[in-house]
């Protein structure tokens, strides 16, 4: 948690950079890694990109990222036919104890557990999961029918 909270701050992205580019971790160039951290990088295009918000650290398990989760494994064929996806991450994301474990540590815990995801193509609608994968013209497999709440 507090890792996280400690990567969540831009000024200390380059610092984190440094820790995990070593051999024994990611055993790749620390300027690559910065790239990716800062946000500040060559698209291979021509281009020059300084997005600081390209990466988030978020410590909360978002019941809502678990359904987009989901979503990318179903369109792509890893789970078949119909996936009751609030069940699922219902099952799997543990936001309460999070959110204990936040407050003890100090830090502001969310009171939600879904939220609109903003994703590079707009925002994820967990509330809508077929048809976020329905507007891909690029999938594997979407097959099934949706249960009921999804």
């Amino acid at each position: 948690m507090d890792a996280t909270h400690f990567s969540a701050k831009a000024e200390n992205r380059r610092e984190i950079a440094r820790a995990v580019a070593p051999r024994n971790y990611l055993n790749q160039p620390v300027e690559v890694i910065e790239a990716v951290l800062t946000g500040n990088y060559e698209d291979g295009l021509g281009g020059r990109w300084n997005v600081p918000d390209r990466v988030n650290f978020d410590p909360y398990p978002w019941k809502s990222f678990g359904v987009w989760i989901l979503t990318q494994l179903k369109r792509w064929g890893y789970l078949k036919g119909g996936v009751d996806y609030r069940q699922i991450v219902d099952e799997v994301f543990q936001t309460a104890l999070t959110g204990r474990i936040t407050k003890e540590l100090g830090y502001e815990a969310p009171t939600a557990e879904y939220k609109q995801e903003p994703l590079f193509a707009g925002a994820f609608d967990p509330e809508k999961p077929e048809g976020y994968m329905a507007s891909f013209s690029i999938r594997r497999s979407f097959q099934g029918t949706e249960p009921a709440g999804g």
